[in-house]
């Protein structure tokens, strides 16, 4: 069952530093899959600067026509996959032979390491589905391992709530001595789903040499002087000791950050390596068949 605690006052502290917004991006329109309709937050020319995460794709409608297709099988190597369910039903199958359903709540964590192929395909035939994907990048040295698969549901993910009514969902790393459901060394991901009742404050301490973001997927939150409405996300300065968030409506939003890995990026579609000789291997390897 989820942790449900009240975390005094230290969740709405002011920090000393808290960062600013260094930039606010709208997300690019575009469909993946079998035609699912969805935004991509964080591109492709954005990995670099929030290194390492690779990719952030946000998906939400109640026409069953822009997400009915699903994606079918389809490879992956060299990184972890986090889709977080906010609404609907999506049934993942792969090559491993791991199999799950993900419900409204719930996350699946899956490692591609050196290779897997998957599919998640709707449950549903009408109603609602909403949700995230999020790509983080795996070290050099991870690349080839094992990969490995976990089912997160929405009960097993530790949950706390501030004074000021804030829910707190530690999908990974930690928030005010509340450990997260995963954690992994090498990149130290903070994965938070917030729901801030309108004027809560929520403050959260990050190393300044990690990278962060937030999105916004209801009502508008103010970081420092800038104004983040829904549907956005917003790139935090590296300085300071964390970030303040002041929902000016009741409002949910995602605080992701992580720690820099500093390699090289060399990505073909589903593949993401360090080296262009890394990607040819990984494109022979899935052609014949040793992903299977």
């Amino acid at each position: 069952m989820a942790t449900i605690i009240d975390v005094l006052s230290t969740a709405t502290a002011a920090l000393a530093h808290p960062r600013s917004v260094e930039h606010v991006v709208a997300g690019q329109p575009t469909s993946d899959g079998a035609g699912v309709k969805l935004t991509r937050m964080l591109t492709q020319p954005l990995q670099r600067r929030l290194d390492p995460y690779l990719m952030l794709d946000a998906f939400g409608t109640d026409d069953p026509q822009d997400y009915i297709a699903g994606f079918p099988d389809h490879p992956h190597r060299g990184f972890e996959t986090i889709t977080y369910m906010i609404a609907g039903r999506m049934r993942h199958r792969d090559s491993a032979g791991n199999e799950g359903l993900l419900s409204s709540g719930d996350v699946q964590w899956m490692t591609a390491g050196r290779g897997v192929i998957h599919s998640e395909l709707p449950e549903q035939q009408d109603g609602r589905m909403e949700g995230f994907q999020l790509w983080l990048n795996l070290p050099g040295r991870d690349k080839l391992r094992t990969p490995w698969y976990r089912d997160i549901r929405h009960a097993e993910i530790p949950t706390f709530t501030t004074p000021q009514g804030v829910t707190v969902r530690v999908i990974a790393g930690a928030s005010h001595d509340v450990e997260g459901a995963v954690q992994r060394e090498a990149t130290q991901p903070l994965y938070l789903d917030l729901e801030l009742p309108a004027g809560a404050r929520f403050s959260q301490e990050i190393p300044a040499s990690h990278n962060a973001f937030v999105v916004v997927y209801g009502g508008e939150l103010a970081i420092a002087d800038t104004l983040v409405p829904a549907q956005r996300m917003a790139i935090l300065a590296n300085e300071g000791d964390g970030v303040t968030l002041e929902a000016r409506a009741p409002s949910r939003a995602l605080l992701i950050a992580g720690k820099p890995l500093g390699e090289p990026i060399a990505q073909y579609g589903p593949f993401v390596m360090n080296t262009q000789d890394e990607l040819v291997q990984a494109v022979r390897d899935y052609q014949s068949g040793a992903f299977a």
